[in-house]
């Protein structure tokens, strides 16, 4: 059943009764934004004349950020330095009225802050300022009771792993324990660089690259149809049997996403993108929305769905970027949804 104008509504009025814990490595992305008009006398790149600069939380942060602008509730937990940056992506979480209280500030540690340069809205360079934390002993223990802590306030949990250090073996099994005790949804954002045990997440949100090295198999490139991929759907079979997660949504870019689940026939849900500049952190927005609904009662199908179309508002804007309710129902109705 497609999903309605008025049950969007619905579960968008649900989400400000949800608060999720986001459980992940923390960064801070930096925008540096200019034109180009000549190449360097001194080597043969461009000069970057800058017009303005600016930063939002990146990584974890953009997740919980997301689970805000959508309406929901969110808190993180993950490492931030006692640095300038540390403080700047604080102060930005708690002004966008995200909980705190689970971040660890250990002394020494460099926070992890992302800086793109672009130019006439494409990207030079990008240059990574990031520590890779060794977390183990008393850090590690602390770590796990934070993450205990803050899941059982929450009504859902997502692992956002960016394969930057935190996301740990048993800093997943704290935060899914406690989910199964609390009885809420989690939801699992891999990294394609790290292998983890998450049986039994409620859903994983891999992009067709994640879910390929997840399958451990090699990737002969898309098909034109989903449902007729078979290598796709051999990945997708792989997963269900090793994460063993409750439904299992691949995103495929321009191709929308694949939606599979344990005993069910795999369904293909279209993009819902109207225009496409850029489809950085729309893996965080899909995520997001898809606990949320999951956590204020949707559907599987009917998680995946909302996403898509939150998913398709990220992607018109440049940079990382959030999806509020009222452009989520504007665009819906400009995909010709049906108001139900």
């Amino acid at each position: 059943m497609a999903l309605s104008i008025r049950r969007a509504k619905e579960l968008l009025a649900s989400f400000r009764r949800q608060r999720v814990a986001v459980v992940g490595d923390l960064m801070l992305d930096r925008y540096v934004e200019g034109t180009v008009d000549r190449i360097s006398p001194e080597a043969p790149v461009p000069v970057v004349r800058v017009r303005s600069e600016r930063a939002v939380p990146g990584g974890a942060s953009n997740v919980a950020v997301n689970l805000r602008a959508i309406g929901g509730g969110a808190s993180v937990c993950g490492l931030a330095g006692r640095d300038a940056a540390g403080r700047e992506l604080l102060g930005m979480l708690r002004a966008a009225r995200v909980g705190t209280d689970g971040v660890t500030r250990p002394a020494g540690l460099r926070t992890t802050v992302k800086t793109r340069i672009l130019a006439e809205r494409q990207q030079v360079v990008r240059v990574d300022h990031e520590d890779r934390p060794d977390l183990a002993g008393a850090a590690l223990k602390a770590a796990c009771r934070s993450v205990a802590a803050e899941v059982a306030r929450s009504t859902g949990v997502i692992i956002e792993d960016y394969g930057k250090g935190f996301v740990c073996q048993p800093v997943v099994d704290a935060a899914l324990a406690a989910a199964r005790r609390a009885g809420i949804p989690s939801g699992l954002d891999p990294k394609d660089n790290h292998e983890l045990d998450v049986r039994g997440i409620t859903v994983a949100t891999p992009n067709r690259k994640e879910a390929f090295h997840g399958a451990r198999r090699g990737d002969p490139g898309a098909g034109p149809v989903p449902l007729a991929d078979a290598a796709l759907l051999g990945a997708a079979r792989v997963l269900l049997r090793r994460w063993a997660p409750r439904h299992l949504l691949v995103t495929l870019g321009p191709q929308g996403m694949l939606l599979a689940a344990p005993g069910a026939k795999p369904r293909h849900i279209p993009t819902r993108a109207l225009a496409v500049y850029d489809v950085s952190g729309a893996g965080d927005t899909v995520i997001a929305v898809c606990v949320l609904a999951l956590a204020a009662g949707a559907t599987d199908e009917e998680a995946a769905e909302i996403a898509n179309y939150a998913a398709g508002v990220v992607v018109a804007k440049l940079g990382t970027a959030t999806c509020t309710p009222a452009e989520l129902i504007a665009h819906m109705r400009e995909c010709g949804v049906e108001e139900g």
